[in-house]
């Protein structure tokens, strides 16, 4: 409560957030003892329920996806760097999606900044709450119902995205109301990296940040603290949309950077080292990839 400025109304409201708090930390204590390791631990989400959680899953993964504006595209494996991280040139800092369905938004943006900051040397912090007003129904999005990353580059292939500081985001759906004379970064197109194949995705990431999407309604993805997550969160099923941002190895293990949209109390500052691995990838990391150009 003292570390993430909570309080709760009643004695009744109280206990009932303490007892979400014990299953929480019943099941960091499970995940840390199973692994031998520390990665799991409390924060905000800790005392939220279960459907409160889903709120912030938004990701919509459909059966037949629409790939008509999308070029799936292999790139040359044979020189990659030993690791990447766009972070301190690529990469804005890590903001926070509220109780909003909006992971698909923030997660577009992020790439969309990425992409322009790569082609012109020039960072800019990107509206989401453009997205979630401008890019609905029409572009197969529902706001802070949920989305999807592609849906939001057809969106920014024909709106450019004004910044951040002229549409300022409210974690809310409301009427669009962008200013078009403000836009400063669209979409050209965009490719989608081949699937349950780490090596491409890497090789992706070494051109620039890549939304990517994961399965994120598992503790260890919920609870986590710090180090490389190797197992426990599923992939099978996606549920939320990220950003990668780099590629690196510790003691043999090679992980992925990924920035969440989750604020920086959460994680490693707001992101999350996720193992690489054949297939699927840990948290289904390889299932669901795609870039941006600008």
């Amino acid at each position: 409560m003292t570390k993430f400025g909570k309080s709760y109304g009643t004695r009744a409201e109280f206990e009932f957030r303490m007892a979400r708090f014990m299953e929480a930390d019943e099941a960091i204590n499970e995940i840390n003892n199973q692994n031998g390791t520390s990665y799991a631990g409390h924060n905000f989400t800790s005392d939220w329920t279960e459907e409160e959680f889903k709120r912030i899953l938004s990701y919509k993964e459909v059966e037949n996806e629409y790939t008509g504006d999308f070029e799936e595209k292999y790139l040359a494996t044979n020189d990659l760097a030993a690791e990447v991280d766009w972070r301190d040139s690529a990469v804005t800092p890590v903001k926070d999606q509220g109780n909003c369905g909006s992971c698909w938004a923030f997660s577009s943006t992020g790439a969309l900044e990425g992409a322009h900051a790569v082609a012109t040397g020039e960072l800019l912090s990107l509206a989401e709450q453009q997205l979630v007003d401008c890019a609905g129904i029409t572009y197969g999005n529902m706001g802070c119902n949920g989305g999807r990353q592609g849906n939001a580059f057809r969106y920014a292939k024909e709106h450019a995205l004004v910044q951040e500081a002229d549409y300022a985001y409210t974690a809310t759906g409301g009427k669009c109301s962008f200013d078009e004379t403000k836009a400063v970064v669209g979409a050209t197109g965009f490719t989608k990296v081949p699937k349950k194949d780490p090596a491409q995705l890497k090789a992706a990431i070494a051109l620039q940040p890549v939304s990517v999407t994961v399965q994120a309604n598992k503790p260890a993805f919920h609870y986590y603290t710090g180090g490389i997550v190797t197992e426990g969160c599923g992939g099978w099923h996606l549920d939320h949309a990220v950003l990668a941002v780099g590629y690196g190895s510790e003691n043999g293990q090679e992980y992925y950077i990924v920035k969440n949209s989750w604020t920086a109390t959460w994680g490693e500052n707001g992101y999350i080292r996720i193992g690489i691995e054949d297939g699927i990838g840990v948290c289904g990391i390889q299932k669901s990839s795609l870039y941006p150009q600008v």
